[in-house]
């Protein structure tokens, strides 16, 4: 199996002759393209949004990755200059078929944090040709 970007997967139990190793094979080959392709998006929206944070010197950093999700620390004056540059550079992370929606939240500081705010952003991916119900979503975060 192959992700959008190249990625492969090798699944060689899809040639056991046990069936459950057969049918977790089987399983697997149908859903890897698409998480697969998930995990990569969200690895090439990392790297983007670390290299333009370095770049534009903002008060903030990359704390975690989660799913679909990435967690930003923030500096309380960086707040309002940082939202819509960072759904951005997500959003470019990849060019689909169906374009990638970025949903950004604000939410209050994570434990020990020297700075203030935490900035979630997470994609929202809609399309009848995504998923068997029309509609791929990851959970989310609450901050």
């Amino acid at each position: 199996m192959e992700t959008v970007f190249g990625r492969r997967l090798y699944l060689p139990e899809i040639q056991s002759r046990n069936q459950a190793l057969r049918q977790y094979a089987e399983r697997s080959a149908i859903n890897a393209p698409m998480q697969g392709t998930a995990a990569d998006i969200i690895k090439r929206a990392m790297i983007e949004v670390d290299a333009w944070l370095q770049r534009s010197r903002m008060p903030a950093r990359l704390i975690m990755q989660v799913h679909d999700e990435l967690v930003l620390e923030v500096a309380d004056e960086a707040i309002a200059g940082i939202e819509e540059p960072l759904r951005g550079h997500m959003a470019q992370a990849a060019t689909l078929a169906v374009p990638l929606k970025v949903d950004v939240g604000i939410g209050r500081k994570l434990g020990r944090s020297p700075l203030r705010t935490c900035i979630s952003a997470r994609f929202e991916a809609e399309s009848a040709h995504i998923g068997m119900g029309g509609r791929l979503r990851f959970p989310r975060l609450q901050l």
